[in-house]
């Protein structure tokens, strides 16, 4: 989950669907839909996953019954995540924000290696679920200070990005 459904939300639903679909049944989803991102696009076709069928959503649009994990990738998303039932762990691993950092590129090129940057962060850390939700590999809900959401030991393997 982002803030726009545009990009980050994007590259990590296609690759847990690219790189897990055996385990994980992603879906992405943001606080607002703002479109699908053309260098989100390119990017991921650079790295032999397909997004252009993907388009952004809202919570509303995703399918009812509750997910086991929510996974925020930028701090706005996390501060305006809605709560979710006990039974979805919240975690938050922030990655910096591709079209924001693409604003202050110089050319079509440089602005394209914050997208790879970023693309292959996000990988890194799809390539490594389920298994890094559980070992502490990102910050639970459970552990924040507001407690909108808690820790509930389902590991069914539904998770929102």
């Amino acid at each position: 989950m982002c803030t726009g459904n545009a990009c980050r939300s994007q590259i990590a639903e296609g690759f847990a669907r690219a790189l897990k679909r055996d385990r994980i049944e992603p879906f992405s989803a943001g606080i607002h839909k703002h479109g699908l991102d053309p260098r989100a696009v390119a990017v991921m076709a650079e790295a032999g996953v397909d997004i252009r069928t993907q388009h952004s959503k809202t919570l509303d649009e995703l399918p009812p019954g509750g997910f086991d994990y929510v996974i925020t990738l930028c701090g706005h998303a996390d501060e305006s995540c809605p709560a979710f039932p006990d039974r979805t762990t919240r975690i938050h691993v922030g990655f910096d924000d591709p079209p924001k950092l693409a604003e202050g590129a110089s050319s079509s090129e440089q602005a394209l290696a914050h997208y790879r940057r970023v693309r292959d962060e996000i990988r890194a850390f799809v390539e490594k679920l389920p298994e890094n939700l559980q070992a502490g590999g990102a910050r639970s809900s459970a552990d924040r200070e507001d407690g909108r959401s808690r820790r509930s030991g389902d590991d069914s393997g539904d998770v929102v990005e």
